[in-house]
This record gives C-alpha cells, sequence and structure tokens, in this order.
C-alpha cells in the first residue's frame, strides 16, 4: 500500500467553529481606519466639577494600557494600568485618589482642580503594532468670584477731573468687559480702556457720565457680573432762571420772584437789588412795592461743591403811570393804566357808560376760552384828553371771550362803546379772532 495522500478526504468543520473563528478574527484584527484620540468631556472644565477622558476610536485589541500625567510615559508619572486579559487594575505613582479608569480605556477625575490641567498620556499593547502611545489635554479654570468696582475719585467734578474705574479683583485667564446703562462703552476720545480691559477711563466727566457701569469677568468655564456703578457728577450752578417772567409791576402790588439753576448738589442762592444784598434765599419778596423798588434783581447761585457761582440780572419797572408797549411781546398781550377817577362818557348810542370806580395801575389780560396762541394788542394814535384810542387783542382765533377789569369784573361785550380812560371796555369780533376797544 502507498502512503496516504496529503490531498485526502476534507476536516469536516462544525458551523458553529467557522462562526467562532471568524468573531475571533475580527476581535483580534486592530482597526485600521483611525488613531485612537482623546477627548475632555466637558472641554472646558470648573473647578470642583468631574472631568472625563474618553478614548475615540479604539483599536481591535490591546492588552495592557496605562495612564500618565505629562506629555510622555514616565513610570514615575504612572496613574493606573489595566490589564484586559487579567482584568486587574492598579494604580501607579501619580494616582491621586481621584482618578477611575474604565475597561474602555477612558479615564474619569473626580472633583477637578486648577493642579489637574495640563497633557495626559495613554499607552497601550497593540496585539499587531505593538506599544503605542495618544495624548489628551485637560483644561481646568477657576470658578471667578464675582467682580467689583473700584473709582479713584468718588465724587468728581464736571469738566474737570477724571475717573478710573477698576473691575476687581484679578485673575488668571480672565476677560473684562464693561457696560454703561446696560450698552457696551461708546468710542470716544474721553474713554480709554487699558491694555488688559481692566481699567475704564473718563478723562473729563460730565453730569451724563453717572452710569450705571456694569463689569463682567468670563473664562472659557465661567462669567460674573458686578453690582451696578452709579457716579456723583458734582456740577454747576448753570445760568439761574428768574420768575415769574414779567417786568413791568405797578406800585402796591406784592412782588415775588423765585430763582432755579441746575446744580449738583442743589445750589445755595443769594439776591442783590440794585447791588444790596438781600436775605439770602431761593424767593425773593418784597410787599407793597413802590417805584423806588425799580432796578435791577440780582440773583447768585452757588455750589459749595463745585466752588462755582453763576448770576442772572432781571430788570423791575414799577409805575404808577403808564407803561411802555401796550403791544410789546414782554407784556404777553396785558394791558396796563394809570391811577385815574373814573369818567363819564357817552356811548356811541347816545348813552352814558359808567367804569367802575377808581384803580390802582393794573394790567387787563387777554384771553380766550379756549387754548390760544400767543395774542398781541394794537393801539391806535391818539393825542391826550383829546383823542380816543383803540386797542385790539388780536389772537388768531375764532370764539374769544370778554376780557376783564381789574378784580376780575367782566365787561360787558358791546362794540363800539366809548368808556372813560381809566378802563377799556373790548367788543367781541363776530367771527372770533380780533377784540376791539375804545378808550377816550
Amino acid at each position: 500500500m502507498g502512503a496516504p495522500s496529503v490531498h485526502g478526504c476534507p476536516v469536516q468543520v462544525p458551523w458553529q467553529g467557522i462562526l467562532l473563528a471568524a468573531s475571533l478574527l475580527t476581535f483580534w484584527t486592530p482597526s485600521v481606519t483611525a488613531k485612537p484620540t482623546v477627548e475632555p468631556e466637558p472641554p472646558d472644565a470648573s473647578e470642583g466639577q468631574d472631568v472625563l477622558l474618553r478614548v475615540r476610536d479604539l483599536p481591535g485589541y490591546f492588552g495592557i494600557y496605562s495612564w500618565y500625567k505629562g506629555g510622555k510615559a514616565d513610570n514615575n508619572q504612572r496613574i493606573a494600568s489595566y490589564n484586559v486579559a487579567t482584568l486587574e487594575f492598579s494604580n501607579g505613582p501619580a494616582h491621586s485618589g481621584r482618578e477611575i479608569m474604565y475597561p474602555n480605556m477612558s479615564l474619569l477625575f473626580k472633583n477637578v482642580t486648577q493642579a489637574d490641567t495640563g497633557e495626559y498620556t495613554l499607552r497601550y499593547l497593540n496585539i499587531s503594532r505593538g506599544l503605542e502611545e495618544v495624548t489628551g489635554q485637560l483644561r481646568v479654570y477657576p470658578v471667578l468670584p464675582k467682580p467689583h468696582i473700584t473709582s479713584n475719585n468718588s465724587d468728581p467734578v464736571e469738566h474737570k477731573d477724571p475717573v478710573a474705574l477698576t473691575c476687581g479683583p484679578e485673575t488668571q485667564d480672565t476677560t473684562y468687559l464693561w457696560s454703561i446703562r446696560g450698552q457696551s462703552p461708546p468710542d470716544g476720545a474721553r474713554l480709554q480702556l487699558s491694555p488688559d480691559n481692566r481699567t475704564l477711563t473718563l478723562l473729563r466727566v460730565t453730569r451724563n457720565d453717572t452710569g450705571p457701569y456694569v463689569c463682567e469677568t468670563r473664562n472659557p468655564a465661567s462669567a460674573q457680573r458686578s453690582d451696578p456703578l452709579a457716579l456723583n457728577v458734582l456740577y454747576g450752578p448753570d445760568t439761574p432762571t428768574i420768575s415769574p417772567s414779567r417786568n413791568y409791576y405797578s406800585t402796591g402790588a406784592n412782588l415775588s420772584l423765585s430763582c432755579l439753576a441746575a446744580s449738583h448738589p442743589p445750589a445755595q442762592y443769594s439776591w442783590l437789588v440794585n447791588g444790596r444784598p438781600q436775605q439770602a434765599s431761593q424767593e425773593l419778596s418784597i410787599p407793597h412795592i413802590a417805584e423806588s423798588d425799580s432796578g435791577a434783581y440780582t440773583c447768585l447761585a452757588h455750589n459749595k461743591a463745585t466752588g462755582l457761582s453763576s448770576t442772572t440780572v432781571k430788570n423791575i419797572t414799577v409805575s404808577g403811570e403808564w407803561l411802555p408797549g401796550p403791544s410789546a411781546p414782554s407784556l404777553g398781550g396785558a394791558w396796563w393804566f394809570r391811577k385815574e377817577p373814573a369818567r363819564r362818557a357817552e356811548s356811541r348810542e347816545g348813552r352814558e357808560a359808567q367804569a367802575p370806580g377808581p384803580f390802582s395801575v393794573s394790567h387787563l389780560p387777554c384771553f380766550s376760552t379756549n387754548p390760544v396762541a400767543l395774542p398781541s394788542i394794537q393801539a391806535s394814535n391818539a393825542t391826550e384828553h383829546k383823542d380816543p384810542m383803540v386797542l385790539t387783542c388780536v389772537t388768531g382765533d375764532p370764539g374769544i371771550s370778554t376780557p376783564r377789569l381789574p378784580n376780575n369784573q367782566r365787561l360787558r361785550s358791546q362794540t363800539g362803546r366809548r368808556c372813560p380812560r381809566t378802563a377799556t371796555p373790548l367788543s367781541s369780533a363776530p367771527s372770533g379772532g380780533r377784540i376791539q376797544g375804545v378808550s377816550v
């Protein structure tokens, strides 16, 4: 007999064995699609958080793997190792007690600190390619404290003092941002930011720079905002205003003036009448004024905080005679008369008209029952004791009401009526807009 042929009958292999061999082949075959990578989750961590160094694109088979602190595999910096065959873990010299390893090669850090920031190296045994290494980065940022704003000048004076606002505390890897009244600081020559944005300088403050100002700090893992800060800007006093605006008064009237100037803190006021000091007050009152009270009324406003003062002058005329300019805008449409006994006069209809008795110098306002434009007064030329005078109040608005005499006595509207010079009765124009009166 001859020797058995090497090409004898085939060995029967169960199909289950074929499937097992295929599965083992798949498991033992290393991946050639991509090299593993390490990704931190989250990418930017704050102190106290847990961070996982997750390994992506795992190789097909690895026997032993180890994690090291730093950019290379140094046994003195080994954190821990895992043996896939024996399922055993072993800690290294760099293990702090906060690291946990997983069979999928990922490494978990519990309660991270800034000291954990840095590179970490994974070394593993690839059955087909031998030892391989991959490095990942762990970034841990401090939890930012709430910032606060400090000012180098708590009471700056307008147009005089610069102000430097500083956002603190200073921390590493921190971005500083400013907002004024909820908006980013405008571009301009009066505002300057330091290179690190921590200090905002206003070169010349104005009353509009009070704020509020807010500082915000940010790092890749957290953000904080300060409480708002408002500046106490000192300014003024501006040029004062004396009210009321009228400049003409009759003898015997009560004079009451008020002075006001924009100022912070509020200004202190004093008065001069023809250069003579009066009481230090915002109000000035003189009862029963006489012609001798005519003159220059000066209001002085002073701000102790800024050291600045401002004045304004108002000329007051007190008279018992006719006052000039019955149609002057400063009179606001007022008609003025001098003190004189009442006289009888004959109306155009032939009847006498009696004006109410003697009265002091006063004014006869021209007005409408509805809101109208500022009226003006037109007066005809007349010779004293000879010619009648016609005074016309022109408003340009219909529906003009009858004016009144002093003491709020109403005149009756009668067209063309002639009255004594002591008072001037008026008549309403049929279509409105003009009221005329005739004075003897």
